[in-house]
C-alpha cells in the first residue's frame, strides 16, 4: 500500500509533512525510475504554484533531480496542466508540479505527469515510493553524468499559444470576472482572455505566497458570483491555485459548478455528434440532477471513484471524449490530457457565444438535487471502514432515502478528513442523514 502518493501525487504541510529532505529524495527516486526504464539521459520539465513554500521545494527537487543524472526545464509558475501539455509536446520524459491545488498556502505537493501528458499510473508512483523508503542506494552519477538546469526557452509561450489555438472565433462581446484564486493563471487568465476580445475584471491575481486560495478561488465559488451579481458581467471564472479546476458563476450571480459545466459540455458535443460513445464519465459525487438530465438526451453516466485520475482511467479505455468531477476538474481529452480550468473556460464560453443565450439557460438543463457535504477532521482515516457503527448509520441513511438518494462517505486522498455526501429530492432529509452520519463519525473517529 501507498503511504506517500494520495489520488493527486503527495501532498502535506509543507516543511513538516513535505520537507526538503523528502523532496529532494522523491526527485531523485524518480529520476532513477526513468533511468532504469530508459536509455538515455531523463529530461523533465518542472513548475510550481505561487505558494511560499514553492521556492524551497523547487530547489530541493532541481537538486535532487540533477543529482541522479536528469535534466531540468525548470519554468517557475505554471499551471499544472500547463505542464502536463509541455510534458506531451517537448522532448522531455516527465512533467513535475509542485503544488498542493486548492489546499491553504501553507499545504504544498507534488505530482508527475508521464511524456504522453497523463498522470502517472499508480504502479509507477508506487515503484517511485518504493526508493523513497527503500534502504538502497539511489542513483548517484558523477563528473559529465551529472544532471543540469536548462532555460526554458519559449515553453511557456507555447502553451499560451496551444490556449489561443482553441478560440479561433475569439471571445468578443463577453465581459467576465475572472477569480485567479492568487495562485499559478494570476497573469496568464486575464491576459489571455483579454487578447481573445473578452472584456475581463480581474480578481485575486496579486499573490503574495500566503494568499493563494485565501478566502478565493475555486474553493469559494460565492466571491466571484457576488462579484458577477454586482459588475452586471456575463459570467465568472473561479480557478484554483494549480488552475486544473474551474467553477463558474452566471449572470445572475449563481454558481455553476462542474456537473453543471458537463452538462452543459455533454449537450452541446452530443448536438453536434462529437460525444463519443454518447458517454460522459464523472463520479461517485456527481449529483443525481446530471444522471436525469444526461438521461433525458440519451446520455449514458459512468461514475468512477473519486479522483480526476480514475476518471481520466475510464475514459481512455471507455474511449470517452468528455469527463470530470463535481469540484472543477473537467477533462475534454480532444484537448488536454488532464483537467485544465482554462480549457474549460474555452469550451464553455464559445458554447455560450454560438447559443446567444444566457449562461443561466445553459445551466439550467440540470436541477441539481439538493446535496450536502460534510468534511469530518480525524486524526487518521486509517481503517474507518471497520467501525460496525458506522456502516450501521450509513446502512439506515441509504435505507431510508431509497432510489431518489444517495450516500457516500469516503475518506479523503489528499487530507486527514472524512467526507460524507448525501442527496435526495428532499433537502430536509439531507440536513438530517448528513448531519446524523457526521456526528456517528465524529464520536467514532475524531480527536477527543
Amino acid at each position: 500500500m501507498r503511504e506517500l502518493f494520495g489520488t493527486d501525487g503527495i501532498r502535506g504541510v509543507a516543511n513538516k509533512d513535505l520537507t526538503v529532505h523528502l523532496s529532494l529524495r522523491v526527485a531523485r527516486a524518480a529520476a532513477t525510475v526513468l533511468r532504469r526504464h530508459g536509455d538515455h539521459r531523463p529530461r523533465v520539465v518542472m513548475g510550481r504554484d505561487t505558494r511560499l513554500s514553492g521556492d524551497m521545494i523547487e530547489a530541493a527537487m532541481l537538486a535532487g533531480f540533477c543529482s541522479a543524472g536528469a535534466d531540468v526545464i525548470s519554468l517557475g509558475v505554471m499551471p499544472t496542466a500547463g505542464i502536463a501539455y509541455l510534458a506531451r509536446t517537448m522532448d522531455v520524459d516527465m512533467g513535475a508540479v509542485i503544488s498542493a491545488s486548492h489546499n491553504p498556502f501553507d499545504f504544498n505537493g507534488i505530482k508527475f505527469f508521464s511524456h504522453q501528458g497523463f498522470k502517472l499510473p499508480d504502479s509507477v508512483e508506487a515503484e517511485i515510493e518504493g526508493w523513497v523508503q527503500s534502504t538502497e542506494h539511489l542513483d548517484h552519477p558523477f563528473g559529465a553524468e551529472l544532471g543540469r538546469r536548462f532555460p526554458e526557452g519559449d515553453a511557456a509561450e507555447q502553451y499560451r499559444n496551444y490556449l489561443h489555438q482553441l478560440a479561433p472565433d475569439g471571445l468578443s462581446g463577453l465581459r467576465l470576472v475572472v477569480d485567479c484564486a492568487n495562485g499559478a493563471v494570476s497573469h496568464l487568465a486575464p491576459a489571455l482572455f483579454r487578447e481573445l476580445g473578452a472584456e475581463v475584471i480581474a480578481i485575486h491575481c496579486a499573490p503574495d505566497g500566503l494568499n493563494i486560495n485565501a478566502e478565493c478561488g475555486a474553493t469559494h465559488p460565492e466571491v466571484v458570483a457576488q462579484a458577477v451579481r454586482e459588475l452586471g458581467a456575463d459570467a465568472g471564472l473561479s480557478f484554483d491555485g494549480d488552475a486544473d479546476r474551474l467553477l463558474m458563476a452566471d449572470e445572475q450571480g449563481r454558481v455553476v459548478d462542474g456537473d453543471q459545466v458537463m452538462a452543459i459540455a455533454a449537450g452541446a458535443l452530443h448536438a453536434q455528434g462529437r460525444l463519443a460513445g454518447n458517454l460522459l464519465v464523472g463520479t461517485v459525487m456527481s449529483n443525481l440532477g446530471l444522471e436525469r438530465c444526461l438521461e433525458r438526451r440519451g446520455i449514458q453516466l459512468l461514475r468512477t471513484k473519486v479522483g480526476d485520475r480514475y476518471v481520466l482511467e475510464e475514459m481512455v479505455q471507455r474511449g470517452a471524449v468528455l469527463g470530470g468531477e463535481q469540484s472543477g476538474h473537467v477533462i475534454f481529452l480532444d484537448h488536454a490530457t488532464t483537467g485544465d480550468g482554462l480549457v474549460t473556460a474555452l469550451m464553455v464560453l464559445q458554447i455560450l457565444r454560438a447559443a446567444g443565450e444566457p449562461l443561466s439557460a445553459l445551466a439550467g438543463v440540470m436541477e441539481p438535487y439538493p446535496q450536502k457535504l460534510i468534511n469530518v477532521t480525524v486524526p487518521s482515516v486509517k481503517g474507518w471502514e471497520d467501525h460496525a457503527v458506522i456502516h450501521a448509520a450509513i446502512t439506515a441513511a441509504e435505507q431510508a432515502l431509497g432510489a431518489e438518494g444517495r450516500v457516500l462517505v469516503r475518506a479523503s486522498g489528499t487530507e486527514p478528513k472524512i467526507r460524507v455526501m448525501v442527496e435526495a429530492s428532499r433537502a430536509d432529509q439531507v440536513d438530517y442523514w448528513a448531519g446524523h452520519l457526521a456526528q456517528v463519525i465524529t464520536e467514532h473517529l475524531a480527536a477527543p
